[in-house]
């Protein structure tokens, strides 16, 4: 599938009420609520049905499942009941615990909350059956609307529900984002740190707790207090692990969301605990510090009042921070961007976002393992000028985001590892060649390939300037990517090629369609088309012996120096459209075409007549143009074959086509100035 981009102008975070109506009819929520009132009907979406199909893409229900609106389940239905808190969410027979243990940290932090989930909706008089939420996808923030038909298997909802049966708010929430991803089977199996992200467009950052910082513990405070969504689990070394119940009643490779994190006087001393939550509501630690420990006894009735300590089979439970580090394996950290932030909060994060693809025979070229073609990945450029208060490093976080993979699983598609590496800049704007990568090593990169859909990691670099290759693990592999920098001070970045010619002329040029083969004929031709095919195929046939007469007159070259097939008679028009109108052509002319050959030659290694589509960045370069990965791409898509090849011929036609077009900026900037300067693009 074509992977084909916007221009990657880096772009700020979007504004949270800028969300999208992303409903097929094109109608926001109010408008498509308002009709359901206005018919007198409740709502039903057509865009994911009441059918097995959003439930499951490559199995069927176990059980016949029913789907059925809050009202024909109880007779009373509440949106929200008491307040939406982590106590609402209650795992079913769907293996979403990573979604499950996200929205239980987005009950910590109203605000975000009432964004995901807008608390103006309700069962009331104006009820229609209608319900929506907003969620953040690759820097855009979508609004999501679902009707309220749920599957059930005898009379009970079948996935998430609340420990209150009649309150619906997360289980609504469930099917809006199982909506997002395409069914519900959609949501098996992920990251807690992908819910965190798209409930809040913040940026995830992982650690290994065995290896985890000596402030670790001062780490997760400051993050709980900035109001950011942590979570944590427990590796498992096989699949025979997964949600395997350990002697201190953890579960392994199951998601828990950290809710909480303080210090408690206990014998005179200040003990820390942490404080986590079960998605499932019930199966808690049962060993120092749970509900019903023996240290709850020594601590003080307004201690325990102050940390909510309860003992309750409700999933949640304190442990001894200690304890903590020595059961679990991983945390998971979601840092809020400005937008997310309360205006209070003293932090905040400058954003830097760009949007990429990699595209097979242009910019998949793979990590530093495949040389010969990790140097065509995209290049961002990265510019710190502002060094951390009282430090002499810049600090950022840089985050690489595979897009629409859980999406695109229904048609094959996986998780790719990716990763990146950062690299000192020479200077200038030029895309950096195969030699610089070959003889300088990187200065900073990301931990390890890894196929999840986003990897991020913190670092302190010098002031200056620096090249972020974000890239697959392995070559040839297509994705679009969404590459987001945070910085603790104003970071400059960009894309390092740039347009060297009018991007709107160029466009046009190069996606004129040549002209279709004639089909054949149904019926029998008349004398009049069997003239007139005849007089077409003399002059297609004089022009293409023309043109290929003129190309060896100014450019002699022998069948040893190039093998090509037969002329196309596209490339024929365009060697004849360098003449001037009186079909004279120049020295200048047959320099340019003599050219074009010996730059071909030399990108053409083994004379075999064709070169790697990889290869076109350089050999364009050598011919005066740099372009940025948007047109190329455009151009390997239109000229290279599945074997990622571009012939003699296809070179040809797109040198002069690019040619033309660049006379035509060139015309245009001299009759036109200010149209010039409103339609170029990156210089």
């Amino acid at each position: 599938m074509p992977y084909l981009l916007r221009d990657s102008k880096p772009r700020p975070p979007p504004l949270p009420r800028e969300a999208r109506a992303t409903h097929s009819s094109g109608k926001a929520y109010k408008e498509l609520k308002q009709d359901c009132l206005r018919r007198g009907s409740l709502f039903e979406d057509p865009d994911f049905p009441a059918s097995d199909a959003s439930l499951f893409f490559s199995e069927k229900p176990p059980v016949p499942f029913l789907w059925k609106r809050p009202g024909d389940i109880v007779k009373d239905p509440k949106f929200i009941l008491g307040g939406a808190t982590r106590t609402d969410i209650c795992q079913g027979d769907l293996g979403d615990c990573w979604l499950l243990a996200a929205i239980a940290s987005l009950t910590l932090n109203e605000k975000t909350l009432a964004r995901v989930v807008p608390l103006d909706q309700n069962f009331g008089p104006d009820y229609a059956g209608i319900f929506h939420f907003q969620f953040w996808q690759h820097n855009e923030w979508l609004d999501v609307v679902i009707d309220d038909r749920l599957p059930t298997f005898k009379g009970r909802l079948v996935f998430l529900h609340s420990a209150e049966h009649n309150e619906f708010w997360s289980a609504l929430l469930e099917k809006a984002y199982a909506k997002l991803n395409g069914s519900y089977e959609a949501l098996k199996g992920g990251s807690t740190i992908e819910a965190m992200e798209d409930f809040t467009g913040g940026v995830g950052e992982m650690y290994e707790v065995k290896k985890a910082p000596d402030n670790f513990y001062e780490i997760l405070e400051k993050a709980l207090k900035r109001c950011s969504m942590v979570g944590c689990s427990i590796d498992t070394s096989s699949a025979a692990e997964s949600e395997a119940k350990t002697p201190f009643g953890l579960i392994k490779g199951h998601a828990y969301s950290v809710t909480g994190i303080d210090e408690v006087s206990y014998r005179g001393q200040k003990v820390r605990l942490i404080r986590i939550r079960n998605p499932w509501g019930q199966v808690e630690w049962n060993g120092p510090w749970s509900d019903n420990s023996l240290e709850w006894r020594l601590v003080s009735p307004p201690e325990q009042k102050r940390l909510s300590q309860t003992a309750l089979d409700d999933g949640e439970f304190w442990m001894k921070f200690e304890d903590f580090k020595v059961h679990f394996d991983k945390v998971e950290i979601c840092n809020l961007t400005p937008d997310a932030l309360e205006d209070s909060t003293a932090h905040k994060w400058e954003v830097t976002i760009h949007e990429g693809s990699w595209v097979r025979g242009s910019t998949a070229g793979g990590c530093r393992n495949f040389l010969d073609t990790f140097w065509t990945n995209p290049q961002i450029k990265m510019h710190l000028t502002e060094t951390d208060d009282g430090q002499d490093d810049c600090t950022f976080i840089a985050a690489l985001m595979q897009k629409d993979r859980r999406k695109l699983r229904k048609f094959g598609a996986e998780m790719l590892s990716i990763g990146y590496s950062i690299y000192e800049s020479p200077g200038g704007d030029g895309h950096l060649n195969k030699d610089f990568f070959r003889y300088h090593a990187s200065k900073a990169r990301s931990k390890t390939y890894i196929n999840l859909r986003e990897v991020s990691n913190r670092f302190k670099l010098p002031p200056g300037d620096y090249i972020l290759v974000p890239t697959t693990f392995e070559p040839h592999q297509e994705a679009d990517f969404c590459l987001r920098i945070f910085s603790e001070k104003k970071l400059c970045a960009g894309e390092t090629s740039c347009f060297t010619i009018l991007i709107n002329v160029f466009l046009w040029l190069m996606l004129q369609p040549p002209n279709p083969t004639p089909s054949p004929q149904a019926t029998e031709e008349t004398e009049e088309e069997k003239q007139f095919r005849a007089l077409f195929e003399q002059i297609s046939g004089e022009v293409s012996r023309f043109a290929q007469l003129l190309l060896s007159y100014c450019c002699p070259f022998s069948e040893k120096d190039i093998k090509f097939k037969k002329l196309s008679l596209i490339s024929c028009r365009n060697i004849i459209s360098l003449m001037d109108v009186s079909f004279q052509i120049s020295t200048c002319e047959a320099k340019q075409i003599l050219n074009i050959i010996n730059i071909f030659l030399q990108f053409d290694s083994d004379k075999s007549g064709s070169m790697s589509s990889y290869e076109l960045r350089s050999a364009l370069k050598a011919a005066g143009y740099q372009l940025n990965n948007y047109l190329l791409q455009l151009i390997v898509l239109r000229y290279s074959d599945e074997q990622f090849q571009i012939e003699f011929d296809d070179f040809l036609n797109c040198l002069i086509r690019l040619e033309n077009a660049s006379r035509v900026f060139q015309a245009l900037s001299v009759k036109n100035k200010e149209f010039i300067n409103l339609n170029i693009g990156e210089v």
